[in-house]
């Protein structure tokens, strides 16, 4: 029985971003990602029309595992919401560690490929947005937008410092949590 046409394509973002997250975006080679997806290049091809697609449609995907982890987060009080949120990027767990790395990884890359910018910014933009959102309800006089821009920002370089082994993971949470009491009190 073949499988559905979205589970395979979720099947070969999956092998993608691992492939990213170990070898970088450079190390990205089409035939490395099929036999990574267990498929062929062909189908790669036929999905993604070429490596351009495949590394838009990672960082969408990328996204959307991030999602998953940080949208767990329940806390009614606003403030706990945006620090748990981004705690939530800052964890020992394979899944997030991975998606972190490869993030890390397209960020960079979209210096040297333009093709990832309008993607990368979107999904920043999104993420921004988010805990926009949360700081606004916590204090509606400060810029919600420039606390969430500085906040979003750290976590993404605590983590490469994290990732690199410059930094612990309890230290880089400790900074973070810090810095989210420091800008919501």
């Amino acid at each position: 029985m073949r499988e559905p046409v979205s589970q395979r394509r979720t099947q070969m973002l999956e092998a993608a971003v691992r492939v990213i997250a170990q070898d970088g975006v450079r190390g990205l080679r089409v035939e490395k990602l099929a036999a990574e997806a267990g498929v062929s290049t062909a189908l790669i091809y036929y999905h993604f029309k070429d490596r351009a697609g495949i590394l838009r449609a990672a960082l969408e995907h990328v996204n959307h595992r991030a999602q998953t982890y940080t949208d767990e987060v329940t806390s009614a009080d606003p403030r706990v919401r945006v620090e748990q949120m981004l705690l939530a990027e800052l964890q020992d767990v394979d899944v997030v560690r991975e998606t972190s790395i490869a993030w890390g990884e397209l960020r960079a890359s979209a210096a040297f490929h333009p093709e990832l910018r309008e993607t990368l910014r979107t999904t920043t933009e999104a993420w921004n947005s988010d805990v926009e959102t949360l700081v606004r309800q916590v204090d509606p006089d400060v810029d919600a937008a420039a606390v969430a821009e500085r906040l979003t920002a750290l976590v993404e370089g605590l983590s490469e410092r994290w990732h690199s082994g410059s930094l612990t993971l309890r230290r880089a949470r400790e900074l973070l949590t810090g810095a989210v009491e420091r800008e919501l009190g």
